[in-house]
């Protein structure tokens, strides 16, 4: 990873975000990663039918697909690929 920020300033920042309630910055949190998944998702709906998946396994496969050995992936994505969960766009 890149550092474009001297150790000054990311202590100073860290400092900053440790000085906020932690339900705030949980708050944060979550709101960093649901604009993360509806990025991913609109990319997803964009790249065409995504090699017969669902979008829940797309997104499964583009958030956390490289956490997982290649078996682990394949029975997560197949399972994905046939629960009867809703598949929200955003």
């Amino acid at each position: 990873m890149t550092r474009d920020t001297t150790p000054a300033v990311r202590d100073l920042y860290r400092e900053m975000l440790m000085d906020r309630p932690p339900a705030e910055r949980l708050a944060a949190g979550c709101r960093m990663f649901a604009t993360a998944r509806a990025l991913a998702v609109a990319g997803l709906t964009s790249d065409g039918d995504g090699d017969g998946h669902s979008l829940r396994a797309r997104l499964f496969l583009r958030i956390y697909g490289r956490d997982f050995d290649p078996e682990e992936r394949s029975r997560i994505v197949a399972r994905l690929d046939h629960s009867d969960g809703v598949e929200e766009a955003g």
